[in-house]
């Protein structure tokens, strides 16, 4: 057994400094894709964790089974992930602007029962993934949530309003959250883009919030939250 070829092989300085320099960017550059495609997170995971994680998935494994991958360059890549890990937590400690820029800010997804327009039209949040949220969380319909905020490890959070101040919101589960064709006089429908509550006239009436193109309209609702 060869004991130098399995941990050094033929790494010479000059590699090893190439190793450096590529890790640097790798990181950076799976650090930038994630954010600016707006990836926050898996679940409890921040977006440095994940990036950890992707980067050395398969530094950890190759060296075990790869006969020309030696493992001093395996501990090189780590520990220059650790650093740059470190150096970046610091930073971010350090300078708020940076962990903003990097890590991005809790938002604002529903504030009074409706869903905030700037985010809707932005593209940041996608109506069948926040239901889904909302959904698991007990919720049923927009009425019942006070505010609704996207951290930034991707997770949800919710402030409900208490059983006496639920009003009438927009249905969230699929049944209910339906186009209606007919409009019946005296029942509140919700626009099926923004959560607007309103008496309509016609079922391709203009919502006023968001005068939102599509023109459709689902039954609201107003009952209790049940647990």
């Amino acid at each position: 057994m060869d004991l130098a070829s399995i941990f050094i092989y033929d790494t010479t300085w000059a590699f090893a400094a190439e190793i450096l320099i590529r890790v640097t960017v790798m990181f950076t550059l799976i650090i930038l894709f994630l954010r600016f495609t707006g990836k926050r997170g898996v679940r409890q995971l921040s977006i440095f964790e994940l990036t950890i994680i992707l980067s050395l998935g398969s530094i950890a494994g190759d060296p075990m089974f790869t006969e020309d991958l030696p493992i001093i360059q395996a501990v090189l890549i780590m520990s220059t992930v650790i650093l740059l890990y470190r150096l970046c937590t610091w930073t971010m400690m350090k300078y708020q602007p940076f962990e903003d820029l990097l890590e991005g800010r809790a938002r604002y997804i529903v504030e009074d029962g409706l869903l905030v327009l700037d985010k809707i039209k932005q593209g940041e949040m996608s109506h069948d993934e926040f239901f889904a949220e909302m959904r698991q969380q007990g919720v049923e319909h927009l009425g019942q949530v006070r505010t609704g905020l996207l951290e930034t490890d991707g997770e949800f959070s919710l402030l409900l309003y208490p059983p006496d101040k639920i009003g009438y919101g927009l249905p969230l589960f699929p049944k209910q959250y339906q186009a209606v064709d007919q409009i019946e006089h005296g029942i509140y429908y919700a626009c099926m883009y923004c959560g607007y509550v309103d008496y309509l006239s016609n079922p391709n009436q203009l919502c006023q919030r968001c005068e939102n193109d599509g023109k459709k309209w689902a039954k609201a609702l107003n009952s209790k939250i049940v647990r």
